[in-house]
């Protein structure tokens, strides 16, 4: 007993003592804040804005297409995600996107349903390096959300007339995407449904694919870049649609393409060979070069002929390939066979230079053609492709070398569209404010931050394809790659990179640089102040295991 009362009273001193040190604590702490008070939590607040009820509208940016592919870890950092995330700490809501709950997606670009072959997102393969792809999923799973909450209305590969066409069966964009949450499949319009979400502020991104699927294509037709009088009728209509529900918002205006990494991963002169190697291939095509100089006796202008002849020296040399737009040889190689000066097996061998040149260092190769580069030709090493074939040819004798790279003047026409968009989107802005006698929408150019990622100044960038120098990084003013809290964020699909895999959508880290600079533009037209989105808190791309 008298055992238990010393330690009774012995835990009752401690306690004393500990309350007195607590307190003396408790007043030095008052002390101090006293003189030098801790700073209070940012009060974020949405301006001249409401984003009670966000509206998210565009292509495979809006979606958070990435990888090749829509799968659900892009769609939950989709760019209208991360700025939804920011829109809640001044009254907004949470972003509600129509999930494809899976975790593969599906690659339409790489697939072939047809003969049971079924990809999905790609991963960087570090031991290429390049894009590898995953199992995919197909059909993509159906949408079993509510579409009366959704907001988000982003759906890949549309362009501004898709927004309003309500017969969209034979469009891969319908059947793959928005059919899963459109209100009335084969009725409803993307536009109508969004408009019916009764935004209080919206986001429209769109017109990337009316000039970038002649780009993703090769410059293959021009058809598949859309007219001036369409975009402007079609784009101020999409516009109007969402100014006229009543809200603010913001648009954002096409990006420079050709320094997308899907032109830049794969160099013109990407054939890396030694000075042996060199000797044999020119030996090679003595013959080659010797048929094709033996047409300047047949009408061919000796400026056509040298640009088709073939040379190569130990380091870097250009890729041989398929250009249709050259004249096609095959008359003069059957004349010289005629005249007895090759026979009936050289005559043979020279079908797959009969329209065929090394490219130039103006030129701009598609990531796509990295998968066939160097490998045999019809299963014979000695003929890799790019180098003794040139890529393009088939094996069936089909060309397809125009779908590979972009020529000079093909580049041209999409400098020359995307400057046209982006000016129809100047003046559809400027009208829609006028009318409204006050700025209910505001532009985001994302062009000056881009053109500092890839280390060029903005007029630099703008010239990009027909500047050979603007090319080369190490060529232009600026630094290469944007400092980010000390770290250095590249423009590629590198594992410091902005870009997914695909070589064309930006990762998720990408995706939180995009939304920060959206904030920048909201803050200054709206009165709005926002918090920031941690760029580098988020993914960048993921490595193959």
């Amino acid at each position: 007993m008298n055992k238990f009362y010393k330690l009774f009273l012995l835990l009752l001193v401690a306690g004393i003592v500990t309350y007195s040190c607590d307190g003396i604590e408790d007043s030095l702490i008052d002390d101090q804040l006293e003189e030098n008070p801790l700073p209070s939590p940012a009060e974020y607040t949405s301006g001249s804005a409401d984003f009670s009820n966000y509206v998210a509208v565009g292509n495979s940016l809006t979606a958070g297409f990435m990888d090749g592919a829509l799968y659900t870890a892009g769609q939950n950092n989709s760019i209208p995600a991360i700025l939804s995330a920011q829109f809640a700490l001044a009254g907004g809501a949470e972003a509600n996107q129509p999930n494809v709950n899976s975790a593969n997606g599906f690659n339409s670009s790489l697939s072939d349903v047809g003969n049971g072959v079924i990809l999905g997102r790609t991963e960087l393969d570090v031991s290429i390096p390049g894009p590898t792809p995953t199992q995919g999923e197909f059909p993509i799973p159906a949408f079993n959300g509510n579409k009366a909450e959704l907001n988000n209305f982003g759906v890949p590969g549309i362009k501004v007339a898709d927004l309003f066409d309500n017969d969209l069966q034979n469009n891969a964009a319908l059947g793959l995407y928005y059919s899963r949450f459109a209100s009335n499949p084969g009725t409803s319009t993307i536009i109508a449904d969004a408009t019916a979400a009764s935004p209080s502020f919206f986001s429209l991104w769109i017109g990337n694919n009316d000039v970038l699927q002649y780009a993703l294509s090769g410059g293959i037709s021009e058809t598949l870049i859309t007219s001036q009088g369409d975009f402007q009728t079609d784009f101020g209509n999409a516009l109007g649609a969402m100014v006229q529900t009543g809200s603010q918002g913001v648009v954002m205006n096409i990006p420079p393409v050709v320094i997308l990494p899907f032109f830049r991963a794969v160099s013109w002169d990407v054939i890396g060979i030694d000075q042996d190697l060199a000797d044999q291939l020119n030996a090679g095509f003595q013959s080659v070069n010797g048929a094709i100089q033996g047409c300047s006796n047949f009408g061919v202008a000796q400026s056509d002929i040298d640009r088709r002849l073939v040379s190569y020296s130990a380091g870097n040399n250009p890729i041989l390939v398929i250009d249709e737009e050259l004249d096609d040889l095959g008359t003069c190689f059957n004349t010289l066979q005629t005249l007895g000066q090759i026979d009936a097996q050289q005559r043979a061998a020279l079908v797959p230079y009969e329209q065929s040149r090394p490219l130039v260092s103006s030129e701009l190769v598609l990531l796509t053609a990295g998968a066939v580069l160097n490998t045999p030709f019809q299963d014979d090493p000695t003929k890799p492709i790019g180098v003794v074939i040139p890529l393009g040819f088939n094996a069936d004798g089909s060309l397809s070398g125009d779908k590979f790279y972009l020529t000079g003047e093909e580049q041209a026409n999409i400098v020359t569209a995307r400057a046209t968009f982006n000016a129809v989107i100047d003046g559809v802005i400027a009208a829609t404010n006028n009318s409204a006698g006050s700025e209910v929408v505001t532009l985001v150019d994302l062009h000056p931050t881009l053109a500092d990622l890839f280390g060029l100044d903005v007029a630099t960038a703008t010239q990009l394809a027909l500047s050979e120098d603007a090319r080369d990084p190490s060529a232009a003013d600026g630094e290469f790659g944007l400092t980010v809290d000390g770290f250095t964020l590249l423009p590629d699909f590198s594992p410091d990179g902005i870009f997914s895999t695909d070589a064309v959508h930006p990762n998720p880290r990408g995706n939180a640089l995009i939304v920060n600079e959206i904030i920048k533009t909201i803050e200054a037209s709206f009165g709005a102040t926002l918090p920031r989105a941690n760029v580098l808190s988020y993914p960048s791309v993921i490595i193959a295991q």
